[in-house]
């Protein structure tokens, strides 16, 4: 089972950290990093580096490829290299699946037309605008497309994949393995159960929290 996943400067890294940590666990499973251009590959604001080990004409063949977000992803929305790469891959691989605004990256190469979406909640009129029909869903799964909505939500669309890729009895195993079993200090999360306040602090107050996004 071979999982690329894709890296660019200002991306979120607990979107690719979170479900490559899941997905690497199922038998047989080899995760690779891939980026416009090999090497390194800076986090949103520049925290954490990661190493990207092909570029984008020397990928390996992939079942599964995992697209990050971050504000980064706006960056990429005209990028012809990498729409066609997403644009092939869909036509050979098991699974695509993002995390976040990732799926921005999957509307703009045009798969996402008519189907079920969904992305971080600053994101949805943007996700939208590619002929989406986004859903306000932690994980939707719509033929061969996974997504998760925000970014701690990679970890509940890999546990997703696993059981469809294997059985649910690997993915509760994975799941036990790395004692995932959330308990949020406090009960937001989501601008459904967040107060206005806390919702205009992401979106104003704090632009530094916002463009992290």
């Amino acid at each position: 089972m071979n999982i690329s996943c894709l890296l660019f400067d200002r991306m979120t890294t607990l979107d690719a950290i979170g479900p490559t940590t899941i997905l690497a666990r199922m038998p047989g499973a080899k995760v690779s990093f891939v980026g416009l251009n090999k090497g390194e590959i800076r986090s949103v604001q520049s925290e954490l580096g990661m190493v990207a080990d092909y570029d984008l004409t020397d990928a390996p063949s992939s079942d599964i490829i995992i697209i990050p977000g971050g504000p980064g992803v706006r960056d990429l929305l005209g990028n012809q290299r990498v729409l066609n790469w997403l644009r092939s891959e869909y036509r050979s691989a098991k699974w695509i699946a993002s995390v976040c605004t990732g799926s921005l990256l999957l509307g703009a190469a045009g798969l996402l037309q008519g189907r079920k979406a969904t992305t971080h909640w600053t994101a949805v009129d943007e996700l939208r605008s590619f002929g989406a029909k986004p859903v306000s869903e932690r994980v939707i799964i719509d033929g061969r497309l996974a997504m998760g909505a925000g970014v701690s939500s990679g970890i509940d669309l890999a546990l997703s994949l696993v059981s469809l890729l294997t059985d649910e009895e690997t993915a509760r195993a994975i799941q036990l393995k790395v004692e995932y079993d959330p308990q949020p200090p406090f009960s937001g999360g989501t601008p459904q159960k967040e107060s206005a306040e806390i919702i205009d602090l992401v979106r104003t107050f704090k632009p530094a929290m916002a463009e992290a996004l």
